[in-house]
């Protein structure tokens, strides 16, 4: 079976740390799958509140994630305190991609836990339909990171 690799922007101008508490931890005493999901959520939070917007209101618009991938790289514990970066990408009509870069910081170094994407669309939750996003969303997007 193919791996898949995410190839992660050089710089992320944008992120925020998430600390893990202890009721992130499965069986295993670490972080999992579905965690990862709700911790790069919250990074998404963040960044699109830095611009002004929530998930449901993004000049008029609303946001639904379209895929997503993800590559684990190291475990993350208890008492991490990631590093999240989050950067918006490959702008489209309708929608645009996320990169998440997931950090462990100890001491003065830094190690990639997790690299993901998210592709995210305009949508109307009213309608129920995809629609086009509006300039002003990629504008603000692509100054904050």
């Amino acid at each position: 079976m193919a791996r898949s690799t995410i190839e992660l922007p050089a710089q992320f101008r944008f992120s925020c740390t998430v600390p893990v508490r202890i009721t992130d931890l499965n069986y295993g005493g670490h972080v999992g799958n579905d965690t990862v999901l709700s911790l790069i959520q919250e990074a998404r939070v963040q960044f699109l509140a830095r611009a002004g917007y929530t998930e449901l209101n993004c000049a008029g618009v609303g946001l639904i994630m379209r895929d997503m991938a993800v590559e684990f790289k190291r475990e993350l514990l208890y008492g991490d305190q990631p590093l999240i970066g989050v950067l918006a990408h490959s702008f489209t009509r309708a929608g645009f991609e996320l990169y998440y870069k997931v950090e462990i910081l100890q001491a003065d170094n830094r190690f990639l836990a997790v690299a993901a994407r998210t592709g995210m669309v305009s949508f109307n939750y009213t309608t129920r339909k995809v629609t086009a996003l509006p300039e002003e969303v990629r504008l603000r997007l692509e100054a904050i990171g």
